[in-house]
Formats: C-alpha cells, sequence, structure tokens
C-alpha cells in the first residue's frame, strides 16, 4: 500500500467533514466486507480519496450519487461492478463486490465465472445487458448501438444512463485501487 491509512486522531481540517460523510455512507450503505480499520480508519478507496480531500470529495459526491438511490436492480449493479473490477484486477474491488454481490442473491458459480473475465451462461436477461454494456465499455471505444439499445429497453433511458455512468465510476475506483496499491484486508483471526 502506498498511502498510509489515516486514523481519526490524523484528520487535518479538511479531511475531518470528508472523513464524517464518508463513514457514515460507508456504515449506511457499504456492509459485510471490511471498510473501517480498528482505530476508524478508512480502506479500500476511501483512504486514497481522504489523502486528498480537493479530489476525493468530489469522488465521493459522484459514488453516493451512483449508489444510494439508484434506478437499477442491485444485482444488476454487481453484475457491471464485478466486469470491470475484473477487466482492472483491482483486488479490493473484487473483494468486496463478490461479498455484495452474494448479499444481492448472485450464485457463487456466476459471480466466480464473471471474476474470471468470462460471461456466465445463465445470466438474467437484465444480468446479460449489465454485463454487455459493462464489458464494451471496459473494452474501450464506443457502445456498439445495438448494445445501448438494449439497455434502453430493459432499464429505460435513465437507468440505462445510469449504468454507464457507474461502469465509469468503478472504472475510477479500480485505477484508484491498484494505483495505490491498495489490498485486501487481512482476515480476522477469530
Amino acid at each position: 500500500m502506498r498511502l498510509p491509512l489515516i486514523p481519526p486522531a490524523q484528520l487535518d481540517a479538511a479531511q475531518k467533514p470528508l472523513h464524517a460523510d464518508m463513514r457514515a455512507g460507508i456504515e449506511s450503505h457499504f456492509k459485510g466486507f471490511a471498510t473501517i480499520g480498528p482505530d476508524g480508519a478508512l480502506l479500500g478507496p476511501w483512504n486514497p480519496w481522504l489523502h486528498w480531500p480537493a479530489i476525493g470529495g468530489p469522488i465521493w459526491e459522484l459514488t453516493k450519487a451512483l449508489s444510494f438511490q439508484t434506478g437499477l436492480p442491485k444485482p444488476v449493479r454487481e453484475v457491471a461492478i464485478l466486469v470491470t473490477g475484473a477487466h482492472f484486477h483491482a483486488a479490493y474491488e473484487i473483494y468486496a463486490h463478490v461479498i455484495a454481490a452474494e448479499q444481492r442473491g448472485l450464485p457463487d458459480a456466476k459471480i466466480a465465472t464473471i471474476v474470471a473475465g468470462q460471461r456466465p451462461a445463465d445470466l438474467t436477461r437484465e444480468e446479460a445487458v449489465a454485463y454487455d454494456i459493462a464489458a464494451a465499455l471496459v473494452g474501450g471505444g464506443v457502445l456498439p448501438e445495438l448494445t445501448w439499445k438494449q439497455g434502453i429497453e430493459v432499464f429505460g433511458r435513465d437507468a440505462a444512463a445510469e449504468l454507464v455512468y457507474l461502469v465509469g465510476l468503478y472504472c475510477l475506483v479500480s485505477i484508484t485501487l491498484n494505483g495505490f496499491d491498495v489490498p485486501v484486508p487481512e482476515p480476522e483471526r477469530g
């Protein structure tokens, strides 16, 4: 890891309100995986964002906009996020969203296939369209017109646009995690 974790006692004046807002959002919306250390330091992408509040704050606002009041079904979101994380080999993102996908009812075999960079044969129509949109976007180039039309047909225009922005956000999250070499947290020993 290239950046030290910042315990709350070491936050500066610009970091304190961002930390408080991120911690509140994390505690209410990102459950089941390690997000906050024992000393209150934020893990995952939140730590790098906290190091540079002028950049991390707007990224956090985008994260909230695309996470807290979404028009997409939760399993569909997880398919798109896992496709993106797998493309970038972003360890923390894959770790966190495998857990989130399980919580949202995706079977382990389907999750494992996506994480391996492959398209599961048993995707629902919604999941298949989300997979295809995410895979096309992370593959580079313009999203094919037919794929976009399928997104509108299945999700409606607003939710299809949300899906595009969601993939973009998780590209940014993946690059943040990889750029700062953010590790998967050590399992708790009990």
